[in-house]
């Protein structure tokens, strides 16, 4: 099975009256499909993981799988926990249901050390068959996952096949690849997503590509074929959407984005997630209006 890379879009996951909005959601990906994306990403960050049930999270996984069968677009479920149990059933759960392979962030809270990260992912790698990308965003988990250890589980188990680096660290992803260059490094932070890929990176994991998948898409397609200019157009034209988009804690301020926008129906999120402030609000508004945004 071929890993998932290239354009990967951090899907949100819709709610009316506090649940899943199923009927958005399925829409939502086939809009993804549509505008060229090579992967959808649900119950991750984004998707608001941390305030949903087991069952929904199992529920969105298999939706995404669905929608996207018989396509060329690739299912990367979010499938990580501060327990590695859970997030080993997670991951065997992705692989019975069709996902094409798993996102697993480094445990949040209980910090542990690189040892136990490591330990973690290779009980994780070896419960299941399908590609593992491994996700640190220690800005929200409290954890840091070390080049050295990233290295050491790539080298050791044959399914993790790279990492999603949200450090905003273009020095770690340089680490990275000058001493593991058949590592895959993924792009999670909007801002630096053409300057990863110029540097080796394999593709990117968007929230903004909720808004525009057809941008990031091709900001994506036209960097890994090394036609540098057009991908940094095109990041330099987003680098004001991509800036708004995390003016407050994702993901306020993309769900919003996505309602003025007529993406989704209802804006509604999980508590302890509330809607932007008024002056927040604005400035996404305001900021949408410089943008042509595709709808279904």
């Amino acid at each position: 099975m071929s890993e998932p890379i290239g354009a990967m879009t951090a899907l949100i996951t819709p709610f009316k009256n506090n649940k899943i909005d199923t009927q958005t959601y399925e829409k939502l990906i086939q809009r993804q499909i549509d505008n060229g994306i090579d992967a959808v990403v649900p119950v991750g960050t984004t998707g608001e993981s941390a305030t949903l049930t087991h069952h929904e999270h199992k529920e969105c996984i298999e939706i995404a799988v669905n929608v996207c069968k018989n396509t060329k677009t690739k299912v990367l479920a979010g499938a990580g926990s501060n327990a590695t149990s859970e997030a080993v059933e997670l991951a065997i759960f992705a692989q019975k249901h069709g996902a094409d392979g798993i996102l697993s962030v480094t445990p949040y809270y209980n910090k542990p050390p690189q040892y136990g990260l490591y330990q973690h992912y290779k009980a994780i790698a070896n419960s299941i068959e399908i590609p593992v990308l491994l996700y640190n965003v220690p800005g929200r988990t409290g954890v840091d996952l070390f080049a050295e250890t990233t290295i050491k589980l790539f080298q050791e188990c044959s399914n993790i096949y790279g990492v999603k680096e949200a450090t905003g660290s273009i020095q770690r992803c340089v680490e990275l690849l000058s001493k593991e260059p058949k590592l895959a490094v993924i792009s999670g932070d909007d801002m630096i997503n053409y300057p990863l890929i110029s540097n080796g990176g394999t593709g990117v994991i968007s929230v903004t590509s909720n808004l525009l998948p057809d941008k990031i898409a091709d900001l994506t397609h036209f960097g890994m074929r090394e036609e540098y200019k057009k991908s940094k157009a095109i990041n330099d034209a987003l680098y004001e959407i991509n800036t708004v988009l995390f003016c407050d804690s994702n993901p306020i301020p993309i769900k919003a984005a996505m309602y003025i926008a007529g993406l989704i129906p209802h804006l509604e999120y999980r508590l302890p997630l509330v809607n932007p402030s008024p002056e927040n609000y604005k400035k996404i508004e305001q900021t949408l209006k410089k943008y042509d945004i595709k709808g279904f």
